[in-house]
Order: C-alpha cells, then structure tokens, then sequence
C-alpha cells in the first residue's frame, strides 16, 4: 500500500471518556429506535402506511419521492469507511487522494439511475434483483448469484464496522470489540420497527448531520490559528514536503494530480466500487422502493451531490495532517503515525482533535455513528429481503402469506447483523484491518458486475453463460491477486495481499474477465429472452393490495392482478420510460467522462504542481490556472 513501515507503539490518550463512547453507540442508538416507532406509528396513522405489510416494510410502497432517494443515496456511499479513507489516501498520495475517491465513486451511482429504471419498467413486482436472475435463469444461477451478492453485502459491512469501531475505540477507549458488537444494536432495532422506510428517513437525518460535521471540521481547520486559510495550509503542506516526498508522484510532490500510487488507487477504487453498486442489492431495493418519477433524477442527485464530501473533507483534513503532524498539537507528536494507525482510518480522528480539540473527536464520533449506523442499516435490509425473498418463500414456504414473510424478514435482520459482527470481530483479531478490505474488497465483489448488467439489459446471455462467466471471473480474480502477491513480493500474507499492485490487477481481472467469459458462450451458445417473461410470474402476496400503487406502476398490473394493459397507456408508458432511460444514459456518460476523464486525466499528464497564484502555461501560452488557492475554493 506504499506505507512506510512505523513500528513506534507508543499509545495514544483517548481525548473522551469511555462513557461518552457507550452513550453514542448505545443511548444514540436507542433514541433513533425509538423515534423510528414514533414515526412509524404517525405514518400509520396520517398515511396509512401500515410496516406490517411487506410491501411497506420492504419497498415502501414503491413511492418514496426524489428527495429521500437522493438522500438515501448519499448516504448509501457514506459509508464510516468513505469518511476516514478519504483522509487516508490523501495523506499517503497527496492532493490527488480525496479528489479520486469522490472521482470513483460517482460514476456508477449515476449509472444504476439507468438499471434502475430499466428494471422498474420490466419486472415492476420485483423486491430483489436476485429475483430477476431466478426468473430469467433458473435455480443455479439464482444460488451463484445469491452467494455473490450476500459476500458483496458481507464485506462492504465488514469494511465499515472495522472502521467504526477503531475510531470509536481510538476516540473512547472502550474496547474494541464492545464497539464491534454494539453498533448494530440500534440499527436492529429501528430496521424491525420501521423496515426500507427507516432506512430512508434516518438516511437523511444521518446525512443532514455528517453534512454540518464536515463543515464545522474543514472550516475549523482552515481557521486554526497554525493553518489560518487557504493559503497557510498550502505552506504547511510546502514545508512538510521533504519528509513527505512519495514515491510515484511527479517530483514526489503532495500537491500534483500526477501520482503513480494514486492512479492505481483510483483505478481499484472506480472498479470496485462498481461491483459494490451492482452487486449490493440494497441499491435496487432502494430503486424499487421509489416512485418511478423519482429513479433518475434521485441517483443523479445524489451521486453529484456524494461527490463534493469525500472530495472537500479527504482533501482539507488530510493535507492538515501532512501539515500538522510535525506540530507539537497533533496527537502523536513527536513521532509520526505508525501504519497500523494510518490503515486503521486514525488520521482524521488524529487531526480533528489537533485542530479542534475535544469538540474534533465528539465531532469524529457522531459523523462516524451517523455513518456506519446508516449504511449498515441500508445492508441488513438488504440481506433480510435476501433472506426473505430468495431463501425463505422460493425454497422454503412457496405459498406464504404476509405474516410469515415479515417474521422471517425480522429473522433475516437479527440474523446478519449477528453474523457480520461476529465475522468483524475475526478479521480483527486475524489482524485485518480497514486498509487491506478497503483495497482488496473488489476481487471478491466484482465478478458478477457484467453477468448480473447483461442479465437485465441483454437478452442473448444464456443461463450457462452467465453463471460460468460469474464463477470463473472470481476464480480469475482471486488467482491473479495471490498470484501477484506471490510474485512481487515472495509470499502469500496479509501485508502482500493488502498491497496496491496485487489488489488493483485482482480486481480488474475479477471484473473484466467475466465480461470477456460471458460474451464468448452467449455468442456460441445464445439465448433469445422474451422481456415479457419478466411479469409471467406473481411476486406480490396475495393479501398485497394495489391501491397504494404508483401512478405509472398502476397501469402496467398484469393478468395476475385481473386488468388488461390498453395499448395506448402502453404507449405512454414506453415513451416515458425510454425518456428516462435516455436521462439516465445521458448523466452517465457525463459523469464518467467528465469526472473522471475530461478533468483529472490532463492534470495528470500535464505534471504540474499546484502553486498559490495564477501561472502562465509556456506549452500552450495562455493563462492557466494552476492554483491551488482556486483547486480548494472549488471544492469549498
């Protein structure tokens, strides 16, 4: 991962006390269950919205509006992960580091704007996608697909909790597995009482809180009396450079985009982070869960909106640590942080505190409660509607009603949150830690990225083709990343395989081959997909009422439900469907090309280095700005 090796174990204080620790995870916890009651009780009331129907609990009905999507969408990638690796790799790769993990996130946020609507017009009944898989393909599929989507649920959360949970014990000092096993206690509570529609409330309360967290931190330190603006972090990051040159980066500088290390982490993240979109089946319950006006513009707000916080917070807070940790007010003075600190997410907790004192760490503690809470709330309802919807009614209990469905989604719930502690708890004393998930997590995510894209968008796919291309894409992955530890670096450890070269080739061998496997035998051995097929099959219980249905969804219910599709509402729901689709497409593209292309690309090729005032550009003779005083007020 191109950390220096720091041994130095000195123990850093914890700057609050053990109590402020368990009344965060604990009381706050229990005060979001219990407001979820209250607010599930008025909703019921006001608007008859009744979480002891399934349709409720797990897709609300199907008419959460734009706002809350692109709230929840927000939230969805602020993961307690995004908030602290933001910092990291800016810290380890310099100005480029929070600019790519927002550039590599975006993209495919946006992108799902366009599965999601595309699925919403072809199976509109559907809870899950998995769903789509078993109808379209049968049993076998349906299980590789599911075992791939439950490992994509079970690592994103294991890469949040472990996190979490070091920083709340770095912050509190209470141990490490009390955190561990604490967090998901509240989240359990309001997800059984409030289901999808808690997950997008507490979405935007979580989200509306982290927001003002990190401009209280970011404004904070740039009006810290050894920073004191723009311009004085730019000379502290200047003055810290020669003990900071990294390797890679045009002239070792911490302010250029041309970064080696950085490219590659860009690079891993982009790809993985695609894999933990298309496969994290809260995404489609979220997309299914929305009114279909709402779909589009809700993932394309929220994905450009997602982009400016780890941008502006990896940037601001990580080039202060560069700055400051030579500074007698940083936390580990006078040595530097070791790299079980840095991999560990320690660097933002570390300089809000410098800055900011006791009011940094409290502020470090509840964006990272807000977090970890809102996403890991956003997998266990993922997971139950696996549970519920893949596992217990296809397999167990055809025929069950209502009632038996919300059991078992309530067992579903208990049921990770249980299991994805207990697997964090052995991936820390394993000596696992944020660092090695956050960048290998794409190997294991990634190989059903195109089988599972071309299941809904392409009809040839055969099932073989499919299910094939998805086993032997992660048969590819994880061979070429040991594979690659193994030769770079002699050995087959956790330090080698958490290293960037084996986990970015790792990832994007488990990402494209699959591609590459499944074009091949649909291409020898076609298949020819009747779309149609899609709504053969009822996938609303039976004592699931259509009243609350949405306005376009309510014309598409099919002979199961008794009506007869018009041929003209037929043709205005296809005209507004591809109008949407074509939105869709359209903002992708743009996002892609434009964030990650078109901006970044010619600051890399072009080696230069962000200087405080206006230069003029000698190869092309025109006034260029290359100043990093404009770079920070763009993203401010």
């Amino acid at each position: 991962m191109s950390l220096l090796l720091r041994s130095d174990d000195t123990i850093i204080p914890s700057p609050l006390p053990q109590g402020a620790g368990y009344a965060v995870v604990v009381a706050v916890g229990l005060i979001f269950a219990l407001g979820m009651i209250g607010i599930t009780r008025l909703l019921k009331k006001t608007l008859n919205e009744d979480n002891a129907n399934v349709e409720t609990f797990m897709v609300a009905n199907r008419s959460v509006g734009t706002g809350l999507v692109a709230s929840a969408v927000v939230s969805s990638w602020l993961w307690s992960t995004a908030l602290l690796s933001c910092v990291l790799v800016t810290y380890l790769y310099g100005v480029s580091g929070g600019f790519w993990y927002g550039a590599g996130c975006t993209p495919m946020i946006v992108f799902f704007a366009y599965l999601g609507v595309v699925c919403k017009k072809r199976i509109p009944e559907a809870h899950t996608v998995l769903e789509i898989v078993r109808i379209r393909y049968g049993t076998v599929a349906h299980l590789v697909f599911t075992f791939l989507a439950v490992v994509n649920n079970l690592f994103n959360t294991i890469n949040m909790i472990l996190g979490a949970a070091a920083v709340i014990t770095f912050l509190t000092g209470i141990h490490i597995m009390a955190s561990t096993f604490l967090l998901p206690v509240g989240v359990v509570l309001y997800t059984l009482v409030g289901g999808i529609k808690a997950t997008f409330l507490t979405d935007y309360i979580h989200t509306f809180v982290i927001a003002i967290l990190c401009c209280y931190l970011t404004t904070k330190t740039l009006t810290h009396h050894d920073v004191g603006s723009i311009d004085g972090l730019y000379d502290l990051v200047v003055k810290a450079q020669p003990s900071y040159e990294v390797d890679g980066n045009y002239q070792g500088s911490l302010l250029t985009m041309n970064s080696q290390q950085g490219i590659f982490f860009a690079i891993i993240l982009l790809v993985s982070n695609f894999g933990a979109v298309i496969m994290d089946t809260s995404y489609f319950i979220k997309a299914f869960a929305a009114s279909p006006k709402a779909v589009v513009p809700g993932y394309v707000v929220g994905g450009f909106a997602y982009f400016s916080i780890p941008w502006s917070l990896g940037t601001i807070m990580g080039l202060a640590a560069l700055g400051l940790e030579s500074s007698p007010i940083f936390p580990t003075y006078p040595r530097t942080m070791t790299s079980l600190e840095v991999t560990n997410g320690l660097v933002l907790p570390y300089v809000a505190v410098a800055v900011a004192g006791k009011g940094g760490a409290v502020a470090v503690l509840l964006m990272t409660f807000m977090a970890i809470t809102s996403t890991l709330s956003a997998q266990v309802i993922a997971v139950s509607s696996i549970f519920t919807f893949d596992f217990y009614r296809t397999y167990i209990n055809k025929n069950a009603d209502n009632k038996d469905v919300i059991r078992w989604s309530h067992l579903g719930v208990v049921l990770f949150a249980a299991i994805s502690a207990g697997l964090t708890a052995a991936f820390n004393y394993g000596g696992i830690n944020m660092g090695w998930t956050l960048y290998m997590i794409g190997v294991v995510t990634c190989p059903g990225i195109f089988p599972l894209i071309l299941t809904i968008l392409w009809n040839k796919q055969s099932a073989l083709a499919a299910v094939v291309s998805a086993v032997a894409g992660l048969g590819t992955g994880l061979g070429v990343w040991l594979g690659t530890a193994q030769a770079l670096f002699g050995e087959v450890t956790v330090d080698s395989t958490g290293q960037t070269l084996p986990c970015m080739y790792g990832t994007v061998a488990s990402a494209l081959s699959p591609l590459l496997y499944t074009v091949i035998l649909s291409l020898i051995w076609p298949d020819n997909y009747d779309w149609a097929r899609f709504t053969d099959e009822k996938l609303l219980l039976d004592n699931d009422t259509s009243a609350e249905e949405s306005e376009r969804e309510a014309p598409i219910r099919r002979s199961n439900k008794g009506g007869v599709l018009s041929e003209a509402s037929e043709v205005v729901y296809d005209q507004t469907d591809l109008r949407w689709q074509r939105y869709a497409l359209i903002w992708s593209l743009f996002s892609f090309f434009g964030i990650w292309v078109l901006w970044p690309l010619p600051m890399y090729g072009s080696k230069y280095i962000f200087s405080k005032v206006i230069m003029d550009c000698s190869v092309t003779h025109m006034v260029v700005d290359k100043s990093f005083h404009t770079w920070l007020v763009s993203i401010i």
